[in-house]
This record gives structure tokens, C-alpha cells and sequence, in this order.
């Protein structure tokens, strides 16, 4: 049987839906799942629905429930990594510390302070992950779940020889979005997608054969339609194609639209708070804390059924477990130039051919040099910010928030550096040492 540990389990709407996945396929339906969290509240909760799920499914699977990071690691052929390092004080201290200096971050997970001090407090839990995999189950592929996906994923691939790829739901719903504006089943929709995790960019996108771009310059000329993703509206105006993730995400990953709300109330019609409001997810994670510790609250364990997702884990693990072909979109090193404008040592996220022989990423050639250099910007601060956990190097830290596009609009070298100075005291007791 097929062993698939959960690291990080108590996040019970997450792993429930991939725990269903899983289940949902018959050739993984009698796989040993290892659940495993530090939280033995939440763990319970997880493991509940997951028993339910076999029980009412009436398949033959094995749920398995630990505290022991190693024991669910111990033997296993997959890896699902999605923990959550340090809680809410240091998320707080990454999101309102640089709003004190006028860097008004709305999500905080992927670039800028919050993305980079995520990072480096998640990297060396996920180090000492890759560590015990080298030990307890070489061989398994680790399935990362967790943000900032780049910046770990990166980190991983320097530092540590576990198979790795990350996992985003962004191309799937960017599809879904695009469909919805062009007025087209998704399911129709063909396309060719590459770049980096949330900054990924749609290529190609066909339906029944007919350029879909047109369509879609089309659509956003409905005020309606333009005001439900203003960003990535702009960007398709400006640099010719769209990109993957919110525009409340994107707005962080560029200079342009979080400096001047009255540009914002400009482009958008609404107010600046409206449209792009600062601490997004922070406010609602800490507003949905208790309803993780009572998630079994409005659940009925008897009308529990396994169904399935639009995540790519469990397509991905039937895909080598049947050599059943499929084509995901996956993070991944650059390695030989998958994408030859990117540094090859950058996480990409590309298009990948995933059978029984394993994760095959596509070559996509050359991207446009406007939507490379819009990559580069980001990954510029990715790179500084893994050397900086990997090498304890406070002064790469401190170059990996200069280098950020939206701080580095917002203000002066010296600003930048006192920030970033203030949250590396607030936040010293989660971070790597650094010198």
C-alpha cells in the first residue's frame, strides 16, 4: 500500500479536502495516510473526518494520527508539507510593521516583508522535514503546500536531496476566472502557462481553437468585468498577457499599485480600502483561529463524503502510482532552462508531464523579455532571501527587502533598512541565526 504522511494535519478544511482526493481515486483508495500536527486538538478534529470519509466511503484505507513528525515520515512514499511556523505573533509583526512605514502589504505570504520573514522562519522547520525524509523515507517525494512557495521550494532544492515540487491552485482558478469573463466552459479552455508561483503567465489560451486574448482584451472593457480584477486587467494592458493569482496578490508583487490610493480610486472606482485592503489574510486567519478549534462544529461525520478537488496532490501521486499521464503546472528548479530568460538556479513554475516514471518539466523556451523581467524583479528577492536563511547572512536579508518592488516604491534605502532592522528584533525567536 501507497503510505502518504500529512505534515501539518491540523488545518482540517485543507486536509480534509486532500485526504477526499486521495480516497477518491480506487487505485489510492487503500493507501495508509499518516496524519501528523503539533496541534492534538486540531489533529483529532482532522483525523474525525477523515475516518468518516473511509468509513462512509466504504473504502479500505488506513488513517494513521501522530505528534511524532518522524513516525509519519517513517516509510513513507509521499510527503505532504502545508505547516503554518510561529503562529500569529510573528505574521502580525511581518504585516504591521512595514504598514508603520507606509508598505501596506494585503496578503504577506509570498514577497515583500511578510514573504521574505515567512520564509525565514519556515525554512528551518522544512530543513529539519528534509533532513528526517533522508533518513526515514529517501526516496519519497515531498509535496510542498506551503507559502512562500518560491523562497521554501528554492531553499529546499539548494540545501537538501529530497525530491521536491510545490503545489499551487493558482493556474486552475486563473483558468476558472478567464472562463468566467470570456463567458466559456472551463473545461474547454486549453493552455500553455509558465513563470514563477503567483506570477505565472498565460501564454497561450485557446478555446475550440480560437484565440481566447481577444476575447479577453474584449471583456475588460466591461467596466463590470474590469473592476472585479483591476490589476491583472493593467498588466495584460501593459505587458500583454495575464497572469496567475488575485489581483489583491499581484498588487504586492509590483511597484505600481499599491502607493497612491488616489491612482487606485482612479482605476478601480472604489476606494483604495475597498479595492485592496491591507492585512487581508492576516485578519481573516485570525478571525477563522476559532473556527479551526471548533471545525467539527457544522460538520455532521455521517454525511461526510469523499469527493474531489481542484488541487493537483492526489492527480499527481495516481499519475505515478498507475503511469497514468497527466499535465500539471508545478514548481520546480529551473535547472537546465526550463525557462531560458530565468537564472536556473530560480524556482519556475512550468508546465509538467507527471507519469510512472516520475515529474518531467516541460521546456517553454524563451518568455517575453517584458514578462521575464517582471519574473526577475522577484526573483531577484527570492534568491537573497533563501542565502540569507541558508547562510544565516543578516546583510543578504536586509538586500532582500531593498530589492522588493513595492518597498523599494515606498521608500528610501535608509527607511528600508530600518524596517527591516525592527523586524528582525520583533521577530529574532523565529528566525534562523543570523550574523
Amino acid at each position: 500500500m501507497t503510505k502518504i504522511a500529512f505534515i501539518g494535519a491540523g488545518s482540517m478544511v485543507f486536509a480534509k479536502n486532500l485526504v477526499g482526493d486521495i480516497l477518491s481515486f480506487e487505485a489510492l483508495s487503500d493507501s495508509t495516510i499518516s496524519l501528523m500536527d503539533i496541534d492534538e486538538h486540531r489533529l483529532e478534529q482532522t483525523v474525525e473526518i477523515a475516518e468518516a470519509m473511509v468509513d462512509n466511503g466504504r473504502v479500505d484505507a488506513t488513517i494513521e494520527a501522530t505528534t511524532d513528525r518522524r513516525e509519519a515520515l517513517e516509510g513513507a512514499d509521499y510527503v505532504l508539507n502545508m505547516i503554518n511556523v510561529g503562529g500569529t505573533e510573528p505574521f502580525e509583526n511581518e504585516i504591521r510593521i512595514p504598514e508603520r512605514y507606509g508598505v501596506e502589504q494585503a496578503i504577506g505570504d509570498t514577497l515583500g516583508p511578510g514573504g521574505i520573514f515567512r520564509g525565514l522562519r519556515t525554512i528551518p522547520t522544512l530543513l529539519e522535514i528534509a533532513a528526517d525524509m533522508e533518513e526515514l523515507c529517501p526516496d519519497a517525494l515531498l509535496l510542498n503546500y506551503t507559502n512562500p512557495m518560491a523562497i521554501v521550494c528554492w531553499a529546499l532544492y539548494e540545501a537538501t536531496d529530497i525530491e521536491t515540487v510545490g503545489l499551487c491552485h493558482s493556474v486552475p482558478h486563473t483558468a476558472e476566472a478567464i472562463a468566467e469573463y470570456v463567458d466559456v466552459p472551463q473545461e474547454e479552455l486549453e493552455y500553455w502557462v509558465a513563470g514563477i508561483n503567483h506570477m505565472a503567465w498565460f501564454l497561450e489560451c485557446e478555446w475550440r481553437g480560437q484565440d481566447v486574448y481577444p476575447m479577453l482584451e474584449d471583456a475588460m472593457e466591461d467596466d463590470e468585468i474590469y473592476e472585479k480584477d483591476t490589476v491583472r486587467f493593467e498588466l495584460l494592458k501593459h505587458f500583454g498577457a495575464f497572469v496567475t493569482e488575485s489581483s489583491q496578490h499581484n498588487s504586492e508583487y509590483h511597484p505600481y499599485f499599491r502607493t497612491d490610493p488616489d491612482l487606485i480610486e482612479e482605476l478601480t472606482g472604489t476606494s483604495y480600502a475597498e479595492r485592496m485592503p491591507t492585512a487581508t489574510y492576516l485578519e481573516g486567519w485570525k478571525a477563522r483561529s476559532a473556527e479551526r478549534d471548533d471545525a467539527l462544529a457544522d460538520v455532521d461525520p455521517g454525511e461526510v463524503e469523499i469527493e474531489r478537488s481542484e488541487e493537483y496532490a492526489s492527480r499527481l501521486i495516481h499519475s505515478i502510482e498507475t503511469d497514468t499521464p497527466r499535465r500539471l503546472n508545478l514548481n520546480v528548479p529551473n535547472g537546465p532552462g526550463h525557462i531560458q530568460n530565468l537564472e536556473n538556479d530560480a524556482c519556475v513554475e512550468v508546465p509538467c508531464l507527471v507519469d510512472g516514471t516520475g515529474v518531467h518539466p516541460c521546456s517553454v523556451g524563451k518568455l517575453p523579455p517584458q514578462l521575464a523581467a517582471l519574473n526577475r524583479t522577484n526573483v531577484n528577492v527570492q534568491r537573497l532571501a533563501v542565502k540569507g536563511a541558508l547562510k544565516g547572512d543578516r546583510e543578504a536579508v536586509h538586500q532582500a527587502v531593498k530589492l522588493d518592488p513595492l518597498t523599494a516604491a515606498e521608500l528610501s534605502l535608509d527607511e528600508i533598512h530600518e524596517l527591516t532592522a525592527e523586524l528582525l528584533a520583533a521577530n529574532e525567536a523565529y528566525l534562523p541565526e543570523l550574523n
